[in-house]
């Protein structure tokens, strides 16, 4: 790639808020909250790199991770390498088992570049929820790559623009650690009263139609 690489965790913020995957890979602003807090503690739990084998399969913890070809770089909590050579991805995440295409997104990146790595297929991984101390198992489909392939791909545009994306100003947003920063509610009344200032000097459509047309009458 002739640019930087992206971050495997970019594209899970991404995801979920482009606004939030810029202020956060673009702006270089971060804040924690209590459930970044709780993200980091369950990470805690594979941050060390080591691998162990249980029954015949090789566990790999903090495994570093990256594709050329999509410009992508990260680490896997922990990876999970089946007798036949099959890498199998399990991505940490803190609260109880739910399903979230935020999460299956990053996961299929994972994949992606657990695919050009060790050049087998990957067809699933899964989410281990700590609350309730449960994985959900996730098929890598061709959905999910697309959506990976495509968001990496409007990481980079955004990257190269320089500009942030609007805020969502949904209920997302409660639950997001730079809230205060963002300004969702603020930021959107801004762009509302920026666009209806700018309204009142564009000119109608009927009225400069009309203006044509005397002007072009013989």
């Amino acid at each position: 790639m002739d640019t930087d690489p992206i971050p495997l965790s970019a594209l899970q913020h991404w995801v979920y808020c482009p606004r939030q995957c810029a202020l956060i890979h673009q702006e270089q602003v971060f804040a924690d909250n209590v459930h970044t807090a709780r993200g980091q503690a369950v990470h805690h739990l594979v941050d060390q790199p080591g691998y162990e084998l249980k029954a015949g399969v090789k566990v790999e913890r903090a495994l570093p991770l990256w594709s050329e070809r999509l410009g992508l770089i990260g680490k896997a909590d922990l990876v999970e390498i089946h007798p036949d050579g099959t890498p199998y991805p399990v991505e940490f995440k803190h609260g109880r088992k739910r399903s979230a295409v935020h999460d299956d997104v990053q996961l299929a990146a994972q994949a992606l570049c657990l695919e050009e790595m060790f050049n087998r297929p990957v067809p699933r991984g899964a989410i281990y929820h700590a609350s309730s101390h449960r994985r959900r198992e996730v098929a890598i489909t061709e959905e999910l790559r697309r959506l990976a392939v495509e968001s990496a791909e409007a990481i980079r545009a955004m990257l190269a623009s320089g500009r942030l994306p609007p805020p969502v100003n949904d209920r997302r947003c409660d639950q997001c650690s730079l809230n205060a920063i963002c300004d969702p509610a603020g930021t959107a009344a801004i762009d509302r009263h920026v666009a209806a200032l700018h309204s009142l000097f564009q000119p109608d459509d009927s009225e400069e139609s009309a203006r044509t047309s005397k002007r072009t009458k013989p």
